[in-house]
């Protein structure tokens, strides 16, 4: 398991937010990030890690699209149906981390109805999108 600089790996805080707010509140936090909604600054640094600490600061240090990569990032390990359609509508988003890590989410969760989304990534711009989009369609047909 890969740990962080800050001493533990993504999946680790995640499931310390879940033990904290409960599965369904950081399921929930995680959909509403990528849907561009406000959630609340201590998941923003569970989910985002040292990244994420200008959120004490009030100085973004990267582009927004960051929120909507560690909401889905956040869905590897804490899922529930309900953030199907968020996860499927990052498939399209502008951003190219979003798109990839969308894309492994749908890997891991088995989401066979982005299976044409995942088809259509195979021809991405981003070479990273693509290589994923394949990985992606493999574990969906295995």
């Amino acid at each position: 398991m890969r740990s962080s600089h800050w001493g533990k790996s993504p999946k680790q805080s995640v499931e310390q937010a879940c033990e904290r707010w409960g599965q369904g509140a950081v399921v929930k936090g995680c959909t509403d990030l990528m849907n561009g909604k406000r959630v609340d600054d201590e998941l923003i640094l569970a989910l985002g890690g040292p990244p994420a600490e200008w959120i004490r600061t009030g100085e973004p240090s990267g582009p927004d699209y960051w929120l909507r990569v560690w909401g889905a990032r956040g869905l590897l390990y804490a899922w529930e149906d309900s953030a199907r359609p968020a996860i499927i509508r990052a498939l399209n988003d502008d951003a190219w981390r979003v798109r990839d890590m969308a894309l492994k989410v749908v890997a891991r969760h088995g989401i066979h109805e982005a299976a044409g989304q995942v088809a259509h990534l195979r021809d991405d711009p981003s070479a990273r999108v693509r290589q994923s989009a394949l990985r992606t369609e493999k574990a969906l047909s295995g």
